[in-house]
């Protein structure tokens, strides 16, 4: 079902990028307004946000302060005029928000793979009579999964929500990689083709991980066309209580903002082709990480083979493994010739991964 007949977002920014930022989390009154007096000054933050309840992975962590810093986020708004955002994944985080003067509310990444957890904040904002005029933004769900994320937001949009937005804040993965959570760019383009009329947000924050990453994501993603970007900014990253790596000073998000040169200048065919080719960069991003992720698992392979005493070389596993990709090769319509080198290519590196760890070459199997 097409997401038609959507408001804007927001009625501020007038015609500038769409920012919203803010620490992960509202720690202190005095941490809330540092942080929104600075980056009001900066004067390219359209909504200050900052999470109140905070879902973590493990029990222990810190999970925010409550509702207690609600009337934080109202102070924030009387001394710089900035609309306020934070996260939902309840019906009394819903009511509790609203009660008290929050402009806008984001579902985030583990609430959006839950159904009934979205179901349960639409019916909130229907029964409360909101739906129409609360902005919503929700992020992508943490498994890479397209049709949960417009799952997601179809079910906000059957409520009544009008001024509705998703936010791409990468997918997470098993083991180590570049960006704490891959983007995997090809699923947000895939939901910006099927939904042309929603704006896609992009967090970089969460795709990066790290603060000094976060630029170069925030420019891709601008590059691409999306449609403004959520960013964490603490007055004093190293001392954040939550996800302190990623987290931008005011100054430096102001900076950051800045520098940004998103298309411009160039015919609609320039723009289109160059956004088209960012999409190729993306996509060789994740085929390096798949690459990195074959070898490290090659490398516990040859760690196997070096304790059981077993030769390095397979050639009936290698010989299966040629003969099944390329089948599924030629079912897609890949040359037979280019598959063969490319398997070729990957197959002798991986010999090589093992050889380092059976033979213990220094920076394996130590």
């Amino acid at each position: 079902m097409p997401l038609t007949g959507l408001k804007p977002l927001t009625d501020v920014g007038g015609g500038r990028l769409f920012v919203a930022a803010g620490p992960c989390a509202a720690e202190s009154e005095e941490q809330v307004m540092d942080t929104a007096l600075r980056l009001a000054d900066g004067g390219r933050v359209a909504v200050f946000r900052a999470g109140v309840w905070k879902p973590r992975t493990k029990p222990g962590g810190f999970e925010g302060v409550g509702e207690r810093a609600l009337p934080w986020l109202g102070r924030v708004r009387h001394e710089t005029g900035m609309p306020t955002a934070t996260e939902v994944a309840t019906r009394a985080h819903v009511v509790k928000a609203l009660e008290s003067g929050v402009d806008m509310l984001w579902v985030g990444a583990r609430t959006s793979a839950n159904p009934f957890a979205v179901q349960e904040i639409a019916d909130t904002l229907a029964d409360e009579g909101v739906a129409g005029e609360v902005p919503v933004m929700v992020k992508n769900p943490v498994n890479p999964d397209v049709e949960l994320w417009i799952g997601a937001l179809e079910r906000l949009y059957n409520a009544g929500v009008r001024r509705l937005a998703a936010v791409h804040r990468g997918f997470s993965s098993y083991g180590t990689h570049l960006y704490r959570n891959p983007p995997q760019w090809h699923i947000a383009i895939e939901l910006r083709r099927r939904e042309p009329g929603l704006p896609v947000i992009c967090d970089p924050s969460h795709i990066a991980g790290r603060s000094d990453l976060v630029g170069q994501v925030a420019c891709q993603a601008m590059d691409m066309g999306f449609d403004g970007l959520m960013v964490e900014s603490h007055c004093c990253p190293e001392q954040a209580l939550s996800d302190s790596a990623q987290q931008l000073t005011p100054e430096s998000l102001a900076e950051l903002i800045g520098g940004l040169k998103c298309l411009s200048g160039g015919t609609r065919a320039d723009v289109e082709l160059e956004r088209l080719r960012r999409e190729i960069d993306g996509i060789d991003g994740d085929l390096l990480e798949l690459v990195e992720r074959r070898m490290s698992v090659c490398r516990r392979i040859g760690e196997y083979k070096r304790k059981h005493n077993m030769a390095v070389l397979q050639m009936t596993r290698h010989n299966q493994i040629m003969e099944s990709q390329l089948a599924a090769a030629a079912r897609m319509g890949i040359s037979s010739e280019f598959m063969t080198t490319f398997l070729r290519a990957i197959h002798e590196e991986s010999v090589r991964q093992q050889v380092q760890v059976v033979s213990k070459t220094e920076g394996y199997g130590k």
